[in-house]
């Protein structure tokens, strides 16, 4: 059975750290390295290929909304007919891809927080239906939420409120689908040294004041 790792938003910050760690400790055959940005995902690979076990794959792939959950189904439908009868397991399942936004609800780009909605709460509710089907007793599943899930943001309001999406569902699916064995865990961390700030702030903040360091969160 072809056992793989997939990790979204692995171009840098915790996901990247949750792909050099993994590869490391889990036992899979390849680890599934997904974001837009292909020059630092190759990087990755490059770093993969000498201190990881399994074989690194660098898909630059826009994950973003229905289109994006849409083109994930294709690749994972065809990596399962590949698999043929030795079957296809999801060892882990990495749901870090999301970013957030800086500013008022009434003075925060309206586009831009529907996008935000797109990746943080469809995209993540989209591949945790797909994946699920082929995970089996000891693979693991993370949804990356924040510490702004338990408590509304001033200042981050859309962003906090999916959080507490990403919080609440994986709660009621860890639980739904406890019988499995499939360990289901939602990360929540504080501030992170991660191109966060900057993404949130339109470069107007280049990092995260008093922000941890991504290996050891």
């Amino acid at each position: 059975m072809k056992r793989i790792i997939i990790v979204t938003g692995a171009s840098s910050g915790i996901g990247r750290e949750f792909a050099l760690q993994l590869s490391k400790t889990r036992n899979a055959d390849e680890i599934w390295l997904i974001a837009r940005r292909t020059e630092k995902l190759n990087l990755l690979v490059d770093e993969l290929s000498v201190n990881g076990k399994a074989k690194a794959k660098a898909l630059s792939l826009d994950i973003s909304g229905k289109k994006g959950v849409s083109a994930f189904q294709k690749l994972l439908e065809k990596e399962v007919l590949e698999a043929g009868t030795e079957g296809l397991c999801i060892d882990s399942l990495i749901n870090n891809a999301g970013f957030g936004t800086y500013g008022t609800f009434m003075e925060t780009n309206l586009d831009r927080q529907l996008e935000m909605i797109d990746l943080n709460v469809s995209t993540l509710t989209g591949l945790c239906h797909l994946c699920v089907p082929y995970m089996n007793k000891g693979s693991l599943l993370v949804n990356v939420a924040s510490l702004a899930s338990f408590i509304p943001l001033g200042n981050f309001a859309v962003y906090g409120a999916t959080k507490a999406y990403v919080l609440s569902f994986s709660i009621a699916l860890a639980a739904e689908i406890a019988d499995s064995g499939i360990f289901v865990s939602t990360l929540c961390p504080g501030p992170v040294d991660t191109e966060f700030a900057q993404i949130a702030s339109n470069g107007a903040r280049k990092k995260v004041i008093d922000g941890k360091d991504p290996a050891a969160v």
